[in-house]
């Protein structure tokens, strides 16, 4: 290393040229040390000029002392490349301490206070500084820099994004249950069928007169033979006295008590969940019908205790909501779902199609003795007065009296121009004398229910009680002697309604037999049938431990014999008899 010689002072004591100079190349740069005067002070600055990368830039100004040194004391890297002199020769100093001023642009100046020669600390301190810098320069940061950017482009420039591969359809041959085949089990495996439209999944019921043909058979069999035979010579014999009695209390009770379940008297009479029963009136032979949600129509003969003593017709496409037998002609079955209401005549053998609409029914109640003409609750709030006389199937009278929807419609059973209508919130008892297609008016509303409302029924005998479900958790009787525009509430019966989606809603209906009680369903465990007296007072409950595991929402009690049907969600009926 060599100093060079200093020069000539220009005007403000700063030379033209550095007054000596000190280059060091190192295989990672050149580090240059230049001493010059300045206002009459030595300045001293160091230079780390790094070497030239191909398409890299070259750093920024730095200062070595880092940024929390004084600024006094910072020493700065200038990337600015500098002319190479001799190696600087040793001198002493005067005071050895550094007194610098930074601009904070063009680095850090360091100075000797008037003394071109260098101490002993000076150089001892330039040494260190200039082993600093080539410290910083073998850690190759610069190359480094470059190669892992040039890494990084070589790796972006092969990555390539995949292709997603394109889902393929699953064309399989989709099965279908035995059920929605409407195919009995017989233990032998079905081979596979083509999967079916939407629409064919049901096969839909034509209009008009339908056979008398179970839904398993093509025709006719002996055994349905014998089982039409049987509701139809029940349905001629006279029942010896048709008077309803109302015995005391106990007496009541005392029957109810001796009424039991047995194994025996419990069958699967529809496929799917019970909608509607019905309760044939002889006295002879235990006759019942029951009706699904998917439109099926089961006949069982109790007393035949074999398996040929139940069989299932489709009459219908949708669920039976209503069903009822004809007391003037029981060999006279009607029934009702959404589409239709038919007659199951077993005279003829076929179900003959009273009425057909496009507004959804959901119930319906014969307006007289001899069920010549009916009233029929729609779905949409209307009701209609329907005449099985007149041809077509075209309803006689069709009025708005105001509701949301109608659940249920029931005839006074002495007064039978008066019927019943239940709706969301609203019960209320009409004059069907009176009805036009709008601005209908009540003749007396029961009021008090805050939510909807599942069935409403007067009293078999007289008709001066009313019994009503609701979603509130009440079940309500009130007082309809009167036929007060509003009907005063007898009673309250705090009672579990919440059935869910799985199981039909409950209906209390009373006991024909006894003006002041009715059955309903139960939530309840043990499962159980109740039976409540109009004055809220639970009487009876039913129940079989070992045969008797679900909720019995639809009930029939039969008009002259101690005998009870309750159906579940499965299609199964229970019968409790003496």
């Amino acid at each position: 290393m060599a100093l060079s010689e200093p020069g000539t002072e220009g005007p403000g004591g700063e030379s033209p040229r550095s007054l000596q100079r000190l280059q060091e190349s190192t295989p990672q740069g050149t580090v240059e040390l230049q001493l010059s005067p300045k206002r009459g002070k030595l300045q001293l600055q160091v230079l780390l000029t790094p070497l030239a990368i191909a398409g890299q830039r070259l750093p920024q100004k730095r200062l070595l002392g880092g940024a929390g040194a004084p600024a006094s004391k910072r020493l700065c890297l200038d990337p600015s490349p500098q002319e190479p002199a001799p190696d600087i020769p040793s001198t002493n100093g005067v005071d050895g301490v550094w007194d610098t001023d930074s601009d904070g642009s063009e680095g850090a100046e360091a100075s000797v206070d008037g003394n071109s020669q260098l101490s002993a600390y000076e150089r001892k301190r330039l040494k260190n500084l200039t082993e600093n810098a080539k410290f910083f320069a073998a850690l190759k940061l610069h190359e480094t820099a470059a190669k892992l950017q040039q890494i990084a482009t070589k790796s972006q420039s092969h990555i390539t994004k995949r292709a997603k591969p394109k889902k393929v359809k699953d064309e399989t041959v989709r099965r279908r249950s035995m059920r929605l085949q409407r195919i009995q089990p017989s233990g032998i495996p079905m081979p596979e069928v083509p999967a079916q439209p939407e629409a064919e999944e049901y096969p839909q019921v034509p209009a008009g007169p339908l056979p008398m043909i179970p839904e398993d058979q093509v025709e006719s069999s002996k055994l349905t033979e014998d089982l039409l035979m049987t509701w139809m010579r029940i349905s001629e014999m006279k029942a010896s006295d048709t008077r309803k009695h109302t015995p005391d209390m106990e007496r009541y009770r005392g029957n109810l008590s001796r009424m039991v379940l047995r194994e025996e008297n419990i069958k699967k009479v529809v496929k799917s969940r019970v909608s509607s029963m019905a309760i044939h009136p002889s006295e002879s032979v235990l006759f019942v019908a029951a009706g699904d949600k998917l439109g099926q129509l089961g006949l069982w003969n109790v007393d035949c205790k074999s398996e040929e003593g139940t069989h299932v017709f489709v009459p219908h496409n949708f669920l039976v909501s209503c069903m009822h037998f004809s007391p003037f002609n029981p060999a006279h079955l009607l029934s009702l779902s959404n589409d239709t209401l038919r007659c199951g005549d077993v005279t003829r053998a076929v179900f003959d199609e009273v009425c057909r609409g496009e507004e959804e029914f959901s119930s319906f109640a014969f307006l007289e003795d001899t069920a010549s003409t009916a009233v029929v609750g729609h779905w949409n709030g209307k009701v209609t007065v329907v005449d099985r006389r007149t041809p077509g199937m075209s309803p006689e009278l069709s009025a708005d009296i105001g509701f949301k929807r109608t659940r249920t419609v029931h005839v006074h059973p002495v007064n039978k121009q008066y019927f019943l209508a239940a709706g969301s919130v609203d019960v209320c008892i009409y004059d069907v004398r009176c009805l036009k297609p709008t601005g209908n008016k009540p003749v007396s509303t029961l009021k008090g229910h805050t939510k909807s409302v599942a069935s409403a029924y007067f009293s078999p005998v007289t008709g001066n009680r009313v019994v009503t479900v609701c979603a509130d958790d009440r079940l309500r009787v009130y007082d309809t002697t009167s036929l007060l525009p509003n009907a005063a509430v007898l009673s309250t019966v705090r009672h579990n309604n919440n059935t869910g989606r799985w199981l039909t809603r409950f209906q209390a209906v009373w006991d024909p037999k006894q003006e002041d009680c009715f059955v309903v369903g139960s939530m309840a465990r043990p499962r159980q049938i109740e039976v409540f007296q109009d004055t809220g007072k639970l009487l009876h409950s039913f129940s079989n431990l070992d045969c008797l595991g679900s909720v019995c929402s639809i009930n029939v009690v039969h008009p002259t014999k101690n005998i009870l049907v309750g159906g579940n969600s499965s299609g199964r009926l229970h019968v409790f008899k003496e």
